[in-house]
């Protein structure tokens, strides 16, 4: 990013905050959640928030924000990506930036189970909530819905974003749920990535809240992704997950995956923003071709 630009930035939100208010309002919506290839190709970029910095072997490479909405702001405006999933901060930094046109926009809203932390379970609502969301025109909210059945703050997750579902349905707005079956390893979190552990997870998520007709699911790719995908109807994206160093393979199974009826898109945020050669551009677009 450039000084200029940064500056810029930095001096709109000084000397008129209410700038930000005003580009929402502004901003030229998507006409449908699904781009001209008849899918949701989203970057995904609410890992700051819950302090998860990391991509591949750089510890820190989120932590650069003119680094990152650089890279953000290129994989938008890569052909077939269509849409984008932060926390507040970085959305309104792409609304000023004018980044945002004619996408999807999803609001993050419980980042409060910060990585490594004792409570990093308890995963709180500390950022978007449906009525904000619906105030800035944004198109939906994703919570993560994260179940260990060692740790008793799980069921207050699952009531929280219950309502979060429930809350957005009322505004007619997408309620995007990322379910995992949890547990710590050497006091570490750890999802569980199996077939039967997924189709647990989704059983769970897809039936919270007061109706499921605004939800979708986001779920990485498992083995025997055939059977876990057949625990609902609900449509589903493709996470991305840890940076890969054999992005072929990443990529393979992303196509599988995108093969199967309920799988409408794909989700991505380190793989494409920080893929281990730095070509963005070339990352992303590799993504769209398997739509």
């Amino acid at each position: 990013m450039r000084d200029a630009v940064l500056s810029d930035l930095v001096r709109t939100r000084v000397r008129r905050p209410d700038a930000v208010a005003a580009a929402a309002a502004n901003r030229r919506r998507p006409t449908s959640l699904l781009g001209d290839h008849g899918r949701l190709m989203m970057v995904a970029a609410d890992h700051p928030a819950r302090g998860a910095l990391a991509a591949g072997d750089r510890p820190q490479a989120m932590g650069d924000r003119a680094d990152l909405l650089d890279r953000l702001v290129l994989a938008l405006s890569r052909p077939g990506v269509n849409g984008v999933l932060g926390t507040p901060d970085v959305l309104e930094d792409l609304l000023l930036l004018g980044a945002l046109d004619d996408k999807v926009v999803i609001g993050s809203m419980n980042r409060g189970g910060l990585v490594g932390t004792a409570f990093e379970l308890d995963d709180r609502f500390t950022a978007y909530d449906a009525a904000s969301i619906a105030a800035a025109g944004f198109e939906g909210g994703k919570m993560l819905a994260r179940i260990d059945a060692d740790d008793a703050a799980s069921v207050a997750t699952l009531e929280s974003c219950g309502h979060a579902v429930s809350e957005l349905a009322g505004h007619r707005l997408m309620a995007m749920v990322e379910p995992f079956l949890s547990r710590r390893v050497d006091g570490r979190v750890r999802n569980e990535l199996t077939a039967d552990a997924m189709t647990r997870a989704m059983t769970v998520a897809a039936g919270l809240g007061t109706t499921s007709a605004y939800t979708w699911l986001k779920v990485p790719v498992v083995e025997d992704m055939e059977r876990a995908m057949a625990a609902t109807t609900l449509p589903a994206v493709i996470l991305g997950g840890e940076v890969a160093d054999d992005q072929e393979a990443t990529l393979a199974r992303w196509s599988k995956a995108l093969a199967l009826p309920t799988v409408q898109g794909l989700v991505v945020g380190r793989s494409l923003l920080y893929p281990p050669d730095d070509d963005v551009s070339g990352a992303v677009d590799a993504a769209v071709r398997l739509l």
